[in-house]
């Protein structure tokens, strides 16, 4: 079940909203608490019933080894039991989301013929993944110790957050799923999350949803692409994922906050960032926060020599590539990002800085480009497509712009029929890439103008209005990007 469709706007939340305070004021708060754990499960099983059994095992299996890990005192005991939680944890999104990538390979260098496997990805396999993992190396360092399986339950699947994240940590959660002071509708949540809500899916249907139209028709013709309608192709795609994750991130925050829960705000602004750590500081803030204190920490951080600390920023980076997703252009993804916060540790070294307005340039533009094998679904497509932004298949002008150059006058009204050549890319797109790359590069975001400032009542109107607007659109859903990961 999708946010941006009828029946989760319609139907779906509605009756868990009102069902889960109804109960909780008439019947009890466990018993909203379970109803709401029970919305969660129909939410996941939308999709794919089947997966419900893998959610009710994940849940059950970590909630035991937890349970042990905190009452075990022997700690070869403890060892192994971390060790079988985790193995079972990773084995099972390895069988889902990297069997086929597996076999590919050996396929490849041995020159083996196993057979691929038509396998359907759960959907939040990797969050919930990463999710679990946490708690169990918590449970391990008796940082946490759960014995309500009811709220761990939540903790696992409450569905604002179950199926593109964020990855949220139990320290943070756990204790709003006791809490009973959140048992009682607030009208100042309902107003702050509704905004958000609404924000999301305009972000969602009308922003990212119209750049996947030219995205997906760039990509789908590489090989032919010229100078500008590679830039147009990359940068379509580059703020698609921007509005499509950002959108996906408000929507999350603000039905966490309906229900009087404060989901981690997962999305600041990334394209503002001056540096490849800042960056990762503002884009998918949970997954960095994890890759940085169960990955990067454990294998020594910053505390140990230099060479050894640029080699774990890359195990980290070509961790979180992977993570994305099952082939090796991830993988090369995570790995220039790795290159580049290498190279900036090493520029902090040696104390060379860049002027800030030109470290924003590098850093978007760098992040524009990786973004292409973020994209691609061959190496051949993210070549050309980088190969023609730079110019290696010609710097052809549009016939539009050649009139224009050639004009002495030109009518302020001639721009909306001249511009680019092809059918897919119009005055439109200059419309977009101008209106919302500006709003992504120097304008407040969602948490700012909606949780962390007083409401304006413009505000209010123009996201009302586009909600409205974009309620139109609904009909042909399309799922969000992360939903892939």
């Amino acid at each position: 079940m999708l946010f941006n469709s009828y029946e989760f706007l319609l139907l779906f939340l509605p009756i868990t909203f009102f069902g889960y305070f109804l109960l909780n004021k008439h019947v009890g708060f466990n018993w909203g608490r379970i109803f709401l754990l029970l919305a969660s499960f129909v939410f996941y099983s939308y999709w794919k019933p089947i997966f419900i059994f893998l959610l009710l095992f994940t849940i059950g299996f970590n909630f035991i080894i937890g349970r042990q890990l905190t009452l075990t005192v022997a700690q070869n005991r403890r060892k192994a039991l971390l060790l079988l939680g985790v193995s079972v944890d990773v084995l099972l999104l390895g069988y889902f989301k990297y069997r086929n990538f597996f076999i590919e390979n050996t396929n490849e260098v041995f020159g083996t013929g196993f057979s691929l496997h038509q396998l359907i990805l759960p959907l939040g396999i990797s969050f919930i993944t990463f999710q679990t993992i946490a708690f169990l190396v918590d449970c391990y360092k008796h940082e946490t110790r759960e014995t309500n399986l009811l709220s761990y339950s939540l903790f696992v699947s409450f569905f604002p957050q179950l199926i593109a994240g964020p990855i949220v940590h139990h320290a943070e959660m756990l204790p709003q799923f006791k809490n009973e002071n959140n048992k009682r509708i607030n009208y100042e949540h309902i107003l702050r999350g509704g905004l958000m809500l609404m924000l999301g899916i305009i972000k969602k249907v009308i922003i990212a949803d119209t750049f996947a139209i030219w995205a997906n028709k760039g990509f789908a013709a590489t090989s032919s692409l010229n100078f500008i309608e590679a830039w147009m192709t990359s940068l379509s795609y580059t703020f698609q994922l921007y509005y499509d994750f950002s959108g996906y991130c408000d929507m999350a925050v603000g039905l966490g906050l309906l229900f009087n829960i404060k989901i981690p705000f997962n999305f600041n602004s990334p394209y503002k960032a001056t540096s490849i750590a800042d960056f990762w500081r503002r884009w998918h803030i949970t997954l960095s926060r994890f890759l940085r204190d169960y990955i990067y920490i454990p294998l020594g951080g910053s505390k140990v020599k230099f060479g050894r600390e640029l080699y774990n920023l890359m195990i980290v980076f070509l961790i979180g590539g992977l993570w994305h997703g099952a082939a090796w252009t991830f993988v090369f993804w995570g790995c220039l990002h790795g290159m580049a916060i290498v190279l900036e540790r090493i520029f902090t070294k040696v104390k060379i800085r860049l002027p800030r307005i030109l470290s924003w340039f590098l850093v978007f533009n760098f992040v524009n480009a990786a973004w292409v094998f973020f994209r691609a679904t061959s190496w051949t497509d993210a070549t050309n497509v980088l190969k023609s932004m730079i110019g290696m298949n010609g710097i052809v002008l549009p016939e539009g712009l050649k009139s224009i150059i050639n004009s002495t006058v030109v009518r302020f009204g001639e721009w909306n029929v001249l511009l680019l050549e092809k059918p897919y890319y119009s005055n439109r797109i200059i419309f977009y890439l101008i209106v919302f790359s500006a709003l992504a590069f120097f304008f407040k975001n969602s948490q700012e103008l909606l949780l962390k400032s007083k409401l304006k009542t413009i505000n209010i109107a123009w996201i009302f209005s586009g909600f409205l607007f974009a309620l139109l659109l609904l009909g042909d859903n399309s799922e969000f990007l992360y939903f892939n990961f």
